[in-house]
């Protein structure tokens, strides 16, 4: 038979557990990638990548970026089977992979540079910013 203050020291045990799970749930926050601040701020500017999963050199694209890629606005245009295309592509008229395209409508095809897309959107001080944290 538990006495009273043996359920109220189980109680605090219980309590104490419950907020250290929840200290240690709210410190693991996203890793952050070198080039976050620069994939902040091509998103920022209006620079959309179009790809598809099943895309070698839209996977080539995302490696340069490193963990920072999840920042980049990407749209996926493939369909789940890889058979098709979203609607949204379609009717931007996105015919191949890579695609990026930028604020004042201009696009640019293929594996892009960093430098290249630091040059259209006016992100140079954050590409550098990401690469003198090598």
């Amino acid at each position: 038979m538990r006495t009273p203050s043996s359920k109220l020291a189980w109680g605090v045990i219980a309590v104490i557990v419950i907020i250290v799970g929840i200290v240690i749930i709210n410190s693991q926050a996203p890793a952050s990638g070198k080039y976050d601040q620069f994939a902040s701020c091509l998103k920022d500017k209006g620079a959309v990548f179009y790809g598809a999963f099943w895309c070698s050199h839209c996977q080539n694209q995302k490696k340069a970026f490193g963990d920072s890629a999840r920042l980049l606005n990407y749209q996926e245009c493939s369909t789940p089977d890889g058979n098709g295309q979203v609607p949204l592509c379609r009717d931007k008229k996105i015919e191949s992979y890579p695609t990026w395209e930028f604020k004042d409508g201009s696009r640019e095809l293929g594996e892009i540079s960093l430098e290249k897309l630091a040059e259209k959107t006016g992100c140079q001080a954050e590409l550098n910013a990401g690469k003198a944290n090598k």
